[in-house]
């Protein structure tokens, strides 16, 4: 599996740190930056990250930045891209049942180092169930990205 990651200066130590795990367990990692801590805007990072993920040159993304909401509202932006905010295991659990999400966004002022492992290990872990209300649901997002969102070329 090939993962986009992308952050900020506040998300760049949480995101060497994931991509480090990442590498270790056999995931090829594209890394989209930024690669210090200086300040940046994210926007220039995140950005190019979410097109791999819609344009299928990646599988899935993670990204960190401060609170993780700004990298999901961007990502969020991009037809085909489905990011979550995810705080702890259980919120990864079902960010991935429950929506099928392909981008975690992670905030790094908000959990440490340990959590985001945890919830880095169990996104990436957990399958979306295949019920039919599940999947019902996650057709009607889909539904409404595809009828608002410009496909990605």
């Amino acid at each position: 599996m090939k993962i986009a990651m992308a952050n900020d200066h506040a998300g760049t130590q949480m995101k060497e740190e994931i991509k480090a795990y990442l590498l270790s367990q056999g995931y090829e990692v594209e890394d989209f930056g930024t690669y210090d801590d200086n300040s940046c805007d994210l926007s220039d990072f995140v950005y190019p990250a979410s097109l791999a993920v819609a344009k299928g040159e990646c599988d899935r993304g993670i990204f960190c930045d401060g609170v993780g909401y700004g990298s999901a509202l961007i990502a969020n932006k991009i037809n085909g891209c489905y990011a979550a905010v995810c705080q702890d295991p259980l919120c990864a659990t079902l960010a991935r049942q429950h929506t099928d999400s392909n981008i975690l966004c992670l905030g790094a002022k908000i959990i440490g180092g340990l959590m985001a492992m945890e919830v880095v290990k169990t996104w990436l872990n957990t399958e979306p169930l295949m019920e039919e209300k599940y999947r019902r649901r996650v057709q009607k997002v889909c539904d409404i990205n595809d009828k608002h969102c410009v496909p990605v070329k």
